[in-house]
Order: structure tokens, then C-alpha cells, then sequence
């Protein structure tokens, strides 16, 4: 009988967890698309004070190849996804529905505040450590 309980748990969780795929992988498109703009932001406005502006490239080719690169990420972020219905074996809460929104909330906010990390870095060094260009 407590297997057929198991089961029916593992079945409901991976089914709360898959109806909450799409809005969590909307949520990491958007994510991308407004972290490039804001890439796109500080290359153009914050790293022309530190470097040469013929240094600075965003082409069609960086686009696609950044936009490649995050695509595959969003695979690896999807993999790490399935943490969700498995942490709930391991962990086995009290209150399942108050863990299943917690862990849900925390994974999708930190994938989707992951991406802006890299022209956050780029403004830090170019407002904070201006010397980091330079040649030794």
C-alpha cells in the first residue's frame, strides 16, 4: 500500500513540475533577451570609457553565437529542473505544496537573474576597476 502511495506522489510531483515547464522556460527567453540588451547597454555606453570603441564588437555573428550558446544552456537549466521532483523525494516535506512553491520560486528566480550576472561583471569593472584592460 505505501508504494502505491510513493508512486502516486512521484506521479503528481512530476506532473506539478512539468505544468510549470513553459512558464519557467518563457520566463529564461525573456531572461536572455533583456540580459543581451543590457549587454548591449554597458558595451555601448560604459566600455567606451576604458577601451577603444574599434575594440568593441557585437555583430550578427557574436549575436548568433552568444544566442547558440544560451540555448544550450537553457537545455542544461531545464536538466537541472528535474532538481524540483527529486529533491522532494529526497527531502520528503511536511507541507508539500508550501515546498513545492518555495523550491519553485527560488529556481526560477535564480535562472532567470543568472544570465544579467555577465553585464553586471562588465558595468563592475568598468565603473569600479578601470585598470582591468589595461596591458601589463
Amino acid at each position: 500500500m505505501e508504494d502505491r502511495a510513493n508512486a502516486a506522489r512521484v506521479t503528481s510531483s512530476l506532473a506539478w513540475w512539468e505544468a510549470r515547464r513553459l512558464r519557467y522556460n518563457i520566463g529564461l527567453v525573456l531572461a536572455g533577451v533583456c540580459a543581451f540588451a543590457c549587454y548591449v547597454v554597458v558595451c555601448f555606453t560604459l566600455l567606451p570609457r576604458v577601451v577603444d570603441a574599434s575594440q568593441i564588437e557585437v555583430s550578427v555573428f557574436t549575436t548568433l553565437f552568444q544566442g547558440l550558446g544560451y540555448l544550450f544552456m537553457m537545455g542544461v537549466a531545464n536538466v537541472c529542473y528535474f532538481l524540483g521532483p527529486l529533491s522532494e523525494r529526497i527531502v520528503r516535506p511536511g507541507n508539500l505544496e508550501h515546498y513545492r512553491e518555495v523550491c519553485y520560486g527560488l529556481g526560477f528566480w535564480f535562472s532567470v537573474l543568472l544570465p544579467f550576472g555577465i553585464p553586471a561583471l562588465l558595468a563592475f569593472l568598468v565603473l569600479f576597476c578601470p585598470g582591468y584592460w589595461e596591458s601589463p
